[in-house]
Order: C-alpha cells, then structure tokens, then sequence
C-alpha cells in the first residue's frame, strides 16, 4: 500500500514537471512563433525551424520572428544557406533548401528564431559544371546573395579584414527617419550638377572634416556647396566594391580600385565609406547624407554600373552571379567566353528578364529606401544591346525604366556610349525620360575654346541646346547634360596646362587613359612659373566656366575644377587612392579669385530664366534665341566656319515672386560672347527698346570689370551698344532699364 501511494505521487510530481515544461514550451513557441505562424505547419533542419518562404520577396528580409530567405537559381540543382556568426568564417549552420520550398527557379525558406544582429549568411548552389556551355556550378564555392543589402568584411578602405576569398551579407532593417522635409523635385534645366568621388572630395588633411574620406565627411561640407550654388551632387560608385582587387604597387606606391567601377554587390552602400562600423544599419550614415543634402535643396545622384561585375572573365572571381547562373547574369559566346563590351571583362545581360528585374528593384530600393533623386548609367549603351550583342531600337530594360511608376520622377543619364565601339550621343533610346551625357559638347566646345575656328558653327549648336541632335519634339528640351570635364579626363586646369596625359603613376606604360584630349599647354607642358602662360590658363579656365553655365542644357562639372584641382596630368586616376585624386583645399585659398566667378556664373544662371529654358517668345523684340553673325546684331543667324567669335542671346519672359497664383513676369535678355582670338574683337548687341540697355556682368579679360565679375549693383553699361572683347576673353550681359 505504502509503495503504490509512493508511485501515485512520484507520477503526479513528473507530470507536473513535464506539463510546466510544456507550457514554458508553449510560452517561448509564442514568443518566438506568433499566432499567425503556429497555425502553419513548420519542418525543422537541425535546431531550425523552418518553412516556405515568401517566394515574390528577393533578398533576406527580417520578420517578426524570423527571416526570409529567397534566392533564385534556374539551372541550379539545390540550393544551401550558410550562416556565420559574426566575423567568423567557418558556419555555425547549413541549411539545405528542402525541394518542396522551389517554386520554378525560386528557392524561398524562413527561418524562425534568428537575431539578425548576431549573424551574417551566404549560400552555395550545386548544379552542372561545363564551362564551355558556361555552365560554372560548384557546391563548394561560398556565394553572396546578389540582392543583399548590406556586404560584410570591408569596413576599413584597403583591407578585406580576415575576410579570405568570398563575400558573406547581413539583415537589415529599414527604419530610418526621413523627417518632414520632401524630396527636391528640381527640374533638369534648373539643376548644376557636381560630381565627385566620395573619398576623395575629403581624404586629404586639407579639408579639415572630422571624418575624412566618408559620407559624413562630405555631409560636413554641405554648407562649401550651398556657397557655391550647386543644387546636385552625383557620386561616383558608391555601392560596395572591391579597392583591393587588382591592388598591385607602381614605383614603390600601391595602387587599387579607386574609382570603384567594378561593382560587387548593387543594393549594399560601400562600407568603407562610412565614418563609423554599421552593422544592421541599412547604410544609415549614407541616408544621414542624403537628408541633410536634400533639407539644403540639393539632390542626390548616384552613378551606377550596370554594365559589367567585378566578377571580369574567366581569370576574375567567383563572387555571385556565376555561381548562381552564369549564363543568365552574363553575355556569353557560343563557346561559353565572356563578350566584353564593358572594357572590364564581363558584360550583364541587362535585357534578360532576371537581370532586368535585378536592376529595376535595385533603382527602385534605391529611390525608396535611400530618397535618391537620379541615376547616372556607366556606360549606358550596353544597357541597349540585346542577349547575343547587337544593339535594339527599343530595348525593353530602357523602355521599363522610362515608363516604371517608381521611378517617374527620378532622372536617368546615359552616358550614350560603350567600349564596344557603340556610340548613341543624340539617339540614345528615351521616351523623352532619358537625358544624355553630351559627349559632343565636350569636344566641340573645347576645341573651339582654344582657338580652332572651324568649330565656330558646332560651339554655336552645342551651345543653344544641340537642337540638331535632341529634336524637342522627340526628345523635349531636357535632353542634354553638358559638361567639359569629368572624372575621366583632364580636369579643367590640366585642360590648359597639359597636351599630353602623363598617366605613368598607374603602371600600363602610358598606354591607358584617352589619347584625344582637345586640351592646350600655351607652349608649356605642366606647372610653370611663367605670369603671363599663368594669367592665360587662368582666363581660359573661367572662359570654359562661363560657357558652361550660358549654354542650354544641363550643366556639369567635376569636383575641384571651381579652385582649379590638378591631377598632374593624369587623365584616368581611377588606381590613385593618393594626392593625384584627392582634393586639395589648399588651392581654394590659392584661387579664390576663379572659385568666386564660378559661383557668380552659377547665380547669373539661376537668376535668368531664359538662360535655361527653351519655349516661348522672346523678348525686347528679340527672338528666344539669337546667334548672331560676327559684325553686327543685324545679323543674325549664326557663325560662319572660321569665326573667331561668338555670340549669344536668350531672351523670354523671366518669373518672379507675384503671389503664390499669379506669379509676376517681366522681360528678360541675357547673353555671352566668347573671343577665342589673341587679339582684341568687336561685336555690335542688338538694339533694345527706349529705357532698355546692355549692361556687362562680367569680363574675363578684367577690363571692364577688372575684378572679373561684378556685383549686382555694379554692372557695366555698354554705350553704344559696341562691346569690345579682350584678347581670348569672354563677357556676360545682361538687358536692364
């Protein structure tokens, strides 16, 4: 009897301890398994919870309880999901995609349980290994997700730190402030655009920021850019890159993957970018950047590079895309090589719809997550070519961009060109949405700046809009960013210091870098101590400024070139992670005489509509464009071959501060005219009515206004209406009662 009452309450007790332990179970499932996922049945791999994903939802997203995982491979024969603890390098888990979690090419599972600050995840994918068809599976080779939001292990610039040969990614979180404030909507002809290298711009010790060479440290520096007037920023590739790849050393210096063309992974900001370590962060420090440019009224571009991968030929790395499916990511030859029309190694097959979709939700993250305002497409012509190469005349990745519901009030560039030899600089595919880097701009304002006349008639067309290349019917009046200088090239100071790139410093014996520069050295190559090639250089540069900011279209220039920046001959620093590309803000103390007339030129364009668009009447009697013919404003038409000055007027109607619904209108006419001659020229303006006179703003010849630009209350008035310019000069006017 005793020892029956003792096994009654020694089972009593174990049932109590197993019913508190199932509910303590039941608890932490509660915790860890919401209502709306308990009723779903779960598998379990290892210690892991788990079941099929949200297959529509790429990339790994963090839920309430968990995180989906989707990947998708198309002749991939399974799929594995690695996870690390952070740092480490060797898993602490492999889970296998079960086959039943594939919806077509689709693998899509969630893991429940998961702290996504504690580890970070890649993949490998098995599958047929046949080069020659391209075929490149391995189930050994460790994989970064290629819509991963956040890259890990390179945190500190020129250094993989410990993370060996393969990238891992983290989970991140989108819960960032924006603030009130909206998003600049600034149209094209209102923009000035400057573009700049996010390390560079505060590397050197000269720029005097907290934290050198990151977003926050161009974050620093809003205030210089307010001061100078531009309303955009476009930054060189800032999504994660590899500076270390290709590293080698020229002459004793190392030299790296500066300029960060070769593109690692395309929703992920570059780590070493930031100021501080971010881990979970979602690019904090970069969204901190582009709020407190755009609560300045300053829109932010990015420069993005669609065209080719890091990953080159086949003598590059396996990172991603060919692990995962190589023959879609990639255009491939029949025998399985990589068609390079990028110059780099690779070419994306961006009209392939995966790829197409990669893109589209990558500018669409992009514009959603981080507020960016546009997009400037490295060499966007590759972005037109079909699967096999050749070039479409309406490539369906162009046409859903310019017409994608997102993106509609973003801007998208091209630069209109590949190194596959297609060149499209007035017919690029638009749907009157895309605009154009102008690369005929450039070239024909240049030579006709240092003084070859017969481009008198092109200088005349690149100037008022290139109306011969962009058709306002077909492409609008937004078509054409012009530009002089940018990031590869000479900058504007070794434009005129320079005939010959000087590009030793990175390693291919010269060879590298364009050899048609359209550039003018006044008999000297380099730096020189010489007052009078010295005043020169420095008249000619803020001829080129001026010229910019008087010509339709949308105007550009690099970082620098307002204090005259020099890269000592360099015209492709894209390996000089050194003094050659970083800015020296010692020279806007030494020039602050051109730093004053850029600005000047910068407000002058803002301050006179007809200047930046096009439409509508003219004004004074005059037409809304007027090129005129050298020896008088009665002849108007243009310059002939040959002219060695040119003249141009806007006029139309300007609009002011009325009322919020009527807003006032008065006439307005401005204009430029360029002396590219040694010797003094004269032009007649044209007449204006009773009360109307021309008045000069600016002189770079200093002799009307010797300190090159006045203010507004001390404009010059041309009597007579004759205006005599000063040997390769150029003057700015304007039409005042």
């Amino acid at each position: 009897m005793k020892k029956e009452i003792q096994k009654k309450a020694e089972a009593l007790k174990k049932a109590g301890t197993l019913k508190k332990q199932e509910l303590l179970k039941k608890s932490e499932q509660e915790r860890i398994y919401p209502e709306e996922y308990q009723m779903v049945p779960m598998d379990r791999i290892g210690k892991f919870r788990v079941r099929p994903g949200i297959y529509e939802l790429e990339g790994a997203t963090a839920l309430p309880s968990g995180v989906n995982f989707t990947i998708q491979t198309r002749e991939g024969t399974s799929v594995e999901l690695l996870l690390f603890r952070n740092a480490e390098m060797e898993p602490y888990a492999v889970l296998p995609f079960p086959e039943t979690y594939r919806i077509g090419s689709v693998w899509s599972m969630i893991v429940f349980g998961l702290d996504i600050s504690t580890f970070e995840y890649a993949y490998r994918v098995d599958g047929p290994n046949d080069p020659e068809k391209g075929l490149l599976f391995d189930k050994n080779r460790i994989l970064l997700d290629p819509w991963a939001r956040a890259v890990t292990g390179q945190s500190v610039w020129g250094s993989m730190n410990g993370t060996g040969t393969f990238y891992k990614a983290r989970v991140v979180r989108n819960n960032f402030d924006w603030g009130k404030e909206p998003i600049p909507l600034t149209s094209m002809e209102d923009l000035v655009i400057y573009e700049l290298h996010v390390r560079g711009f505060t590397k050197d010790p000269s720029s005097g920021v907290t934290f050198p060479g990151t977003f926050a440290g161009l974050k620093e520096k809003i205030p210089y850019l307010k001061e100078l007037g531009v309303n955009a920023v476009e930054l060189m590739p800032v999504f994660e890159f590899d500076e270390m790849q290709g590293a080698r050393e020229v002459d004793g210096k190392q030299v790296v993957d500066y300029w960060g063309y070769n593109t690692v992974n395309f929703f992920s900001p570059n780590t070493s970018y930031a100021g501080v370590v971010e881990y979970n962060r979602e690019g904090w420090e970069l969204k901190e950047l582009i709020r407190a440019l755009n609560d300045n009224g300053i829109c932010c571009f990015l420069d993005v590079v669609f065209n080719h991968t890091a990953e080159g030929d086949e003598r590059g790395p396996f990172i991603s895309y060919k692990g995962f499916d190589n023959r879609i990511w990639y255009m491939l030859t029949p025998d399985g090589h990589y068609y390079n029309f990028s110059g780099c190694g690779n070419t994306m097959n961006c009209n392939h719809p995966v790829v197409q979709q990669m893109i589209v939700d990558c500018l669409r993250y992009w514009a959603t997550t981080y507020h960016v305002d546009g997009f400037r497409f490295d060499l966007a012509s590759i972005l037109g070519r079909s699967q096999t190469g050749e070039p479409l005349s309406s490539p369906p990745l162009l046409e859903r961009l310019a017409g994608d519901p997102i993106l509609s009030n973003v801007k998208l560039i091209a630069e209109a060109w590949d190194a596959g030899g297609l060149y499209q600089v007035g017919s690029f595919p638009a749907w009157k949405r895309w605009a154009e880097w102008n690369g005929r701009y450039r070239d024909d304002l240049r030579d006709y700046l240092k003084g070859n006349l017969d481009m008198a008639e092109g200088a005349a067309l690149r100037m008022t809009g290139s109306p011969d290349l962009y058709d306002p019917a077909v492409r609008g009046y937004n078509a054409s960013v012009n530009f002089l200088n940018c990031h590869d090239g000479f900058t504007l100071w070794d434009m005129y210091s320079y005939n010959e790139k000087h590009n030793l410093a990175n390693g291919w014996d010269n060879t590298d870098g364009a050899n048609d520069n359209r550039s003018w050295n006044f008999g000297v190559e380099g730096p020189t101590e010489d007052p009078e090639i010295l005043a020169l250089r420095k008249r000619l540069c803020m001829n080129a400024a001026a010229v910019l900011m008087m010509s339709r279209g949308t105007p550009m220039f690099f970082a620098g070139d307002e204090f005259l920046n020099s890269q000592q001959g360099n015209n492709n620093a894209y390996c000089q992670d050194n003094e050659i590309s970083w800015l020296n803000w010692e020279d806007l103390k030494r020039n602050r005489e051109h730093f004053e007339f850029v600005k000047f030129m910068i407000a002058f364009r803002k301050a006179h509509d007809p200047v930046r668009r096009s439409g509508g009447e003219g004004a004074f009697g005059l037409p809304p464009v007027l090129v005129m013919k050298p020896g008088g404003a009665d002849e108007a038409g243009g310059p002939r071959t040959g002219s060695n000055i040119l003249c141009v007027i806007y006029s139309g109607k300007k609009e002011s501060s009325g009322t919020v619904f009527v807003p006032k209108l008065w006439d307005d006419a401005s204009g430029i005219a360029v002396n590219v001659f040694w010797e003094p020229q004269e032009v007649t303006l044209p007449e204006l009515p009773d009360g109307v006179s021309w008045y000069a703003a600016a002189d770079t010849s200093g002799a009307l206004i010797p300190e090159k630009c006045a203010a507004d209350g001390a404009y010059k008035e041309i009597r007579g209406r004759k205006l005599t310019l000063g040997p390769r000069s150029v003057i700015v006017f304007t039409a005042r009662a």
